[in-house]
């Protein structure tokens, strides 16, 4: 039933949008499995509204302070002004790249490098994110937008690299993920045709497992980022990486 499809994808979506694994490249990659190329974008536009409600729930706590807080509310919008720079500047790049798996292939195995990278982190100490640290942020999350690369993993990444304790890094990599991921959908949407003969159940279910599997993702990633476990992830990004670049040409 195609109804099952969609709860597939939906709960795919809440897993990979979350976890460092990247969700675009899953996303088509069982997109051409399961024959949908023709509602490609609409399916992509629900699925990552379900996560990103998942996000709002999640952080809304912080959410709030963020906004109250306005020296670390002037950083996030620093790092999205430099994605949105790289997003909008590139958008023809990244658009012609996005269904290619050699790059969905090249950015898995990219992601599972520097996951994998994460075993030589010694120490994370510092809990005060600078503006420096925004600028690089920015350009890490617009580099992101690259199929197959992680959004999520590289920025979590680079935020530990840049000495920032495990929650803190967690916390900023997805509170300023949800100006990018809210814009990008907004541009998204006004390129999709009329849908009146869409049929929106299957698009519903998609919508609600896409938003639970993304909560229960986010509160399980908390727990294996405090515990040093990003590197089990790279092992399958590499592994996942190779075999669509030598089975999918």
């Amino acid at each position: 039933m195609e109804i099952i499809k969609y709860i597939i994808l939906g709960f795919v979506q809440g897993l990979t949008e979350f976890f460092p694994v990247s969700s675009s490249g899953h996303l088509s990659l069982l997109q051409q499995l399961f024959g949908m190329s023709e509602n490609a974008l609409l399916v992509s536009v629900v699925l990552h509204g379900g996560t990103l409600i998942a996000l709002l729930v999640f952080f809304s706590k912080s959410f709030s302070a963020v906004v109250k807080e306005r020296n670390f509310l002037a950083k996030i919008i620093l790092v999205t002004l430099v994605t949105g720079v790289i997003g909008v500047g590139g958008k023809d790049f990244f658009e012609s790249i996005f269904s290619s798996f050699r790059w969905v292939a090249g950015g898995w195995v990219f992601t599972g490098i520097i996951l994998i990278s994460t075993l030589f982190i010694k120490k994370n100490q510092k809990d005060k994110f600078s503006y420096s640290d925004a600028l690089i942020l920015g350009l890490v999350q617009g580099f992101a937008i690259i199929p197959g690369v992680s959004r999520a993993g590289a920025t979590i990444v680079a935020l530990l690299f840049l000495g920032l304790k495990k929650e803190e890094a967690f916390r900023i990599s997805f509170l300023a993920s949800i100006p990018a991921v809210f814009g990008a959908l907004i541009l998204e949407a006004k390129d999709l045709p009329l849908l009146a003969n869409t049929s929106w159940l299957p698009l519903v279910a998609g919508f609600v497992i896409s938003f639970l599997s993304g909560l229960f993702t986010l509160t399980l990633l908390k727990k294996i980022i405090q515990q040093s476990k990003l590197h089990y992830f790279g092992y399958y990004c590499l592994v996942l990486g190779v075999v669509v670049f030598l089975f999918y040409r």
